[in-house]
C-alpha cells in the first residue's frame, strides 16, 4: 500500500484526508479513522451502527443527543445523555436504536442524531 492509498479515506476515498493527534479525518464526508484500522471493508463493517461523528456503536453503550428532538409533545434538550443502548437489527420507521430515557420512557432513536460518550 502506498503512502498516499493509507492517507484516502475509507469511506469515501477522498485524498484529502489529514492526521489529528492519533486519528485520521476526511475533510470531504467527516469520516475519522485510526491508521492501524484495516482498509479491507467486510461484511461485517458494512452492517456496523455509526453514530454522527462515525464511531461505531455497541449494545450497552451510553450516547448523548446531538440536537433537540421532538418527544410527543415534549423536547428532548440537545445533550440528552442516554445510557444502556440496544441496537435493532430490523429499524423501526428508520429508527435503529431502542432505550429508556429517564422522564420520556421507551423510544427509538436514529444513530445520526446521538455521538457516542
Amino acid at each position: 500500500m502506498s503512502a498516499e492509498e493509507k492517507n484516502m479515506c475509507p469511506k469515501c476515498n477522498s485524498p484529502y484526508a489529514y492526521p489529528d493527534g492519533f486519528l485520521w479525518i476526511c475533510p470531504e464526508c467527516a469520516h475519522e479513522w485510526s491508521p492501524d484500522q484495516s482498509s479491507d471493508a467486510s461484511s461485517e463493517d458494512a452492517s456496523q451502527f455509526l453514530d454522527a461523528n462515525g464511531t461505531p456503536l455497541q449494545d450497552g453503550d451510553t450516547v448523548t443527543t446531538i440536537k433537540d428532538l421532538k418527544a410527543g409533545k415534549d423536547t428532548m434538550k440537545l445533550g440528552t445523555k442516554v445510557k444502556n443502548i440496544k441496537l435493532l437489527d430490523d429499524p423501526v420507521k428508520g429508527h435503529d436504536i431502542s432505550c429508556k430515557i429517564p422522564g420520556f420512557g421507551a423510544m427509538y432513536l436514529k444513530c445520526s442524531v446521538v455521538k457516542k460518550s
